[in-house]
């Protein structure tokens, strides 16, 4: 994360995808390497018990790892030979079988793991303030706009509901995506396991708390393209919020503003609605990251330069993403909603009586979320 970081993204979700996160995931892999082969009769218990003791992070420094991994283009070569020192006379067992795509693949879903959790709850925050609007305004009057012209009436609990269903929708399909372990040696094949190859990867993803895959995705990045999809998809649901928000509180417009904030060192009469402004910028920021997860090409067994680029998109898709969620929550949860002035500006042309299927639609939308919930 940036300098500007802070800004935008909340402190749990900064310190999920922090450095200090990566090295305790890196650490976790190896760890439950060790243990794993010794589970299959690789390795000798006591040689995993000393290679899980050089596992604690307070031994490592990141960056100086991440500064002599430059030779190597990753910091799990110096990790490992950190280890190795760190382990002594147990050394030969440290990453046995393994390679550095292993430990970084296996450590980045760790970190999407807990970083998901918390991209979650802001979600679950955002749809909850997003049902509460709906149901308070299923009937409220307000001029729907089309090309950003007047077109028909609807109500503003209608425009909350479909924020609300494009959330759960979102909520749903990031919670569905699969987190695999990683674990395929030098070339896909386990080759230094043997015949204890499956097994291992077996009781690996079982320590890890990850999904067994059926065979290595060193270059199938499935598990990271769907992930960046279904982040990318919060982030639009969110940014949305915050679009809609933006032209609702125009000072021309007026039918909504967010809570006290937003100031402007040089007017100081001006309310910007910043919450709303922070949620466009993050989706913005996550759209662009997660072009780097979904558009990659991955030659043969290892690829040489996409799979590098992925692991700073991912931290900062993840953190965006929900940092989005978080700015349009905080901009729903404080929204005031002016009711008066919405029926003022509806055109005349347009019938405030003839609301079609609109609070049908609020009611579909909450059983939706309640159902959901």
């Amino acid at each position: 994360m940036t300098t500007f970081a802070p800004i935008f993204v909340p402190a749990a979700l900064r310190a999920a995808v922090s450095d200090d996160a990566w090295l305790a995931a890196l650490l976790d892999v190896e760890r439950a390497l060790a243990e794993a082969e010794a589970d299959a009769g690789l390795v000798p218990p006591a040689a995993a018990a000393a290679i899980a003791d050089a596992c604690r992070p307070e031994l490592y420094d990141v960056a100086e790892l991440c500064e002599q991994g430059r030779p190597s283009g990753n910091p799990v070569e110096p990790l490992v030979r950190a280890l190795r020192g760190h382990a002594g006379e147990d050394a030969q067992y440290v990453h046995f079988g393994a390679t550095t795509q292993d430990v970084l693949d296996s450590a980045s879903m760790l970190v999407a793991r807990s970083a998901r959790a918390l991209v979650d709850d802001e979600l679950a925050g955002l749809a909850r303030a997003c049902a509460r609007l709906a149901e308070e305004h299923r009937s409220t009057p307000l001029a729907a706009r089309t090309l950003l012209q007047q077109a028909v009436a609807t109500t503003f609990g209608a425009k909350a509901a479909g924020w609300l269903v494009a959330v759960v929708e979102a909520r749903a399909r990031l919670r569905a995506v699969r987190l695999p372990a990683q674990l395929g040696g030098a070339a896909g094949t386990l080759a230094p396991l043997g015949a204890h190859g499956i097994h291992v990867l077996r009781l690996f993803a079982r320590q890890l708390q990850l999904e067994e895959p059926v065979v290595p995705w060193h270059a199938h990045r499935w598990p990271v393209a769907e992930l960046a999809a279904a982040l990318e998809a919060a982030s639009v649901a969110s940014a949305k919020v915050g679009l809609d928000v933006v032209l609702l509180a125009q000072t021309e417009v007026g039918e909504v503003a967010e809570a006290p904030g937003g100031v402007s060192t040089a007017m100081p009469h001006k309310h910007n609605p910043m919450r709303a402004v922070r949620a466009r910028a993050c989706a913005r920021l996550a759209h662009a990251n997660a072009g780097v997860l979904t558009g990659g090409e991955y030659e043969h067994e290892r690829a040489a330069g996409h799979w590098h680029a992925e692991w700073s998109a991912l931290s900062e898709l993840l953190a965006l993403s929900g940092g989005a969620a978080s700015a349009a929550r905080e901009c729903l949860e404080g929204l005031q909603v002016d009711a008066a002035r919405m029926r003022a500006n509806m055109s005349s042309d347009l019938d405030a009586g003839d609301l079609g299927s609109a609070t049908e639609f609020v009611d579909r939308a909450l059983a939706l979320f309640k159902e959901t919930s």
